[in-house]
C-alpha cells in the first residue's frame, strides 16, 4: 500500500499489534470511561516526532527493542491495548496496539529541509487509518496505531494516533515520554508505574441528554479545506511583546497568554478581511484540571481525559480590538474557569463543566452558529515531548492534530529558544492570516 505527496511515496511494509507483554488481570479487563471522556471530540489524534539519522544508530538493530519496550508499558498502560464497547468502557483483554512500519523514498534532511517550509508534508507520515475516523466508525479502530517511517539513508518519523476519548494531551504525551525512557533505559515491568486508572470511578459517566444540550455537528460546514502553517517567535520579538501589552495590564501576561491573544486577533482580523465585517468569535483553550482540582488529589496523574475547554467570546462592539484587552480576556477567562470548576464534590464539578458548554460550545447562538467564527488554541509548552528520547536522540521536528478544526497547537521550539505555532486554519482563511501584519512582525515562517 502506497501513499504520495507530491515526488514522496510511503509503503507499508507490515502492520501487526503489539500486546501487554502480561495478560490484564481479569479484575482489569473492563476499563470504566468518565464523564470527561463523554464529552470530548470523537476523533483520532495523530502526533508526529521527526528524528535525524546518527552514525551509530539503525532503526532494524532497535526494531525488537522498540516493540518489546511498547509490550512492557502496556502492561501498565492496559486500556490502549482494548477495544472500545457499547456501554461506555473499554473491554481490556489485550487485543493490541496497532503497529505499523513504512518506508519514505526520500532523504530525511531533504524532508526536513521542504517540511519546515511545508508543514502539510508531514501528513504522510501518519498512520492512514486516522485519516478516515469519525463518530460511525471510531468505536471500531483500535484506541491507539502507531506507525515507524523510515527515511532513505537513516532518520525516522514515530508517529502515534490515539482515540480522543480514551485519553487527552497529558495522558498521551506521558505514555511516549515514559515509553521512550523503557526503551532506552530498558526498564523492566516490574518498575513501570506512573498513572492511575480511577477517573472512572471519581466522575462515572452520566446520561449526557439531562446535562447538556444535542452536540452540535462537528465541522461539517467548513466550506474550505484546513491546511497548517507552523510559526516561530524567538525570545526577543516574545520581549518586544511583552513591551506592547505589559502596561496596559494589571497582572504579568505569560508567554502563552500573550501569543494566543495575538493569533486569536489575526485569526479575526482575517475573518473581517475575508466576509466584510466583523464577527463574533468563540475560541477555546483547553485547561488540564489534573492540579487543579484541590479536593481531588488522586486524580494528579490519571489516565484518560479530565479537562474544561475555556470559552473565550470576542463580541464586535463589546470588546476591544486593542491586543491587551484580547491578553486580559484569556487571562481572566482561564483563571474564572478554573475556580468555576474547582468544587468539592464530582457532582458540582460535573454540573459546572456541563453548564460551560451549554452557555458556549453546544449553545445555539455560539456553538451552532454560522455566524461564529470558531477555532482552539492549545499549548502543550511544559510538557515533556521533547524528552521522548527512544535512544535516538530528541526529536527535531514535531506535527501534531488531525485537520478537523481551526487549531493553534503552541509548543516550545525543539531548538530551545523561543515558541513554535502550528496553525491549522481554513485555506481561505490562510492567505489572509499569514498576511496580517503581527504575524508578519513577530513570526518567523
Amino acid at each position: 500500500m502506497e501513499f504520495q505527496k507530491e515526488n514522496m511515496e510511503v509503503e507499508i511494509i507490515s502492520t501487526k499489534f503489539i500486546k501487554p507483554s502480561s495478560p490484564t488481570p481479569n479484575h482489569l479487563q473492563n476499563y470504566k470511561l468518565c464523564f470527561f471522556d463523554q464529552v470530548t471530540d470523537e476523533t483520532h489524534l495523530p502526533l508526529v516526532f521527526f528524528y535525524p539519522p546518527t552514525n551509530n544508530i539503525n532503526f532494524s538493530a532497535h526494531e525488537e527493542q522498540l516493540e518489546q519496550s511498547l509490550s512492557r508499558i502496556l502492561t501498565h498502560v492496559y486500556p490502549i491495548s482494548g477495544r472500545f464497547t457499547e456501554d461506555n468502557s473499554i473491554s481490556c483483554q489485550d487485543q493490541g496496539v496497532k503497529f505499523i512500519k513504512a518506508k519514505v523514498n526520500s532523504k530525511f534532511n531533504e524532508f526536513l529541509e521542504k517540511a519546515h517550509k511545508d508543514v502539510n508534508l508531514s501528513l504522510l507520515c501518519w498512520p492512514q487509518d486516522s485519516w478516515n475516523a469519525e463518530a460511525s466508525n471510531l468505536f471500531a479502530m483500535p484506541v491507539v496505531i502507531i506507525q515507524i517511517t523510515e527515511f532513505e539513508c537513516g532518520g525516522l518519523a514515530l508517529s502515534v494516533s490515539h482515540a480522543h476519548i480514551a485519553m487527552d494531551g497529558y495522558s498521551t504525551f506521558t505514555f511516549i515520554n515514559e515509553w521512550s525512557k523503557v526503551c532506552r533505559l530498558k526498564i523492566p515491568v516490574e518498575k513501570i508505574d506512573f498513572m492511575s486508572f480511577n477517573l472512572g470511578d471519581v466522575f462515572p459517566t452520566r446520561d449526557l441528554s439531562k446535562l447538556l444540550l444535542p452536540r452540535v455537528p462537528p465541522e461539517d460546514r467548513v466550506e474550505s479545506k484546513l491546511v497548517a502553517k507552523r510559526l516561530y517567535i524567538n525570545e526577543d520579538s516574545i520581549s518586544r511583546l511583552r513591551e506592547e501589552v505589559g502596561d496596559f495590564c494589571t497582572f504579568k501576561p505569560s508567554r502563552v497568554e500573550m501569543i494566543m491573544a495575538l493569533l486569536w486577533r489575526a485569526i479575526i482580523r482575517a475573518s473581517e478581511k475575508k466576509h466584510g465585517y466583523l464577527r463574533r468569535s468563540l475560541m477555546n483553550i483547553p485547561i488540564n484540571l489534573r492540579t487543579r482540582l484541590i479536593s481531588f488529589p488522586q486524580v494528579e496523574k490519571s489516565f484518560g481525559n479530565l479537562g474544561v475547554d475555556a470559552p473565550l467570546k470576542f463580541i464586535p462592539g463589546e470588546n476591544k480590538m486593542e491586543l491587551h484587552e484580547f491578553v486580559t480576556l484569556i487571562h481572566d477567562t482561564v483563571k474564572d474557569t478554573i475556580i468555576t470548576c474547582d468544587k468539592t464534590s464530582p457532582e458540582d464539578i460535573v454540573s459546572a463543566v456541563a453548564n460551560i458548554y451549554n452557555e458556549s460550545f453546544v449553545a445555539q447562538d455560539w456553538g451552532g452558529s454560522d455566524e461564529v467564527d470558531r477555532c482552539t488554541s492549545a499549548s502543550l509548552c511544559k510538557f515533556p515531548i521533547q524528552e521522548a528520547d527512544f535512544g535516538w536522540g530528541k526529536p527535531c521536528l514535531m506535527h501534531f492534530g488531525s485537520r478537523h478544526g481551526q487549531v493553534c497547537w503552541l509548543y516550545d521550539a525543539e531548538c530551545g529558544n523561543g515558541i513554535c505555532v502550528q496553525v491549522d486554519l481554513k485555506e481561505d482563511y490562510m492567505h489572509l492570516f499569514e498576511c496580517d501584519n503581527d504575524i508578519k512582525d513577530f513570526f518567523q515562517f
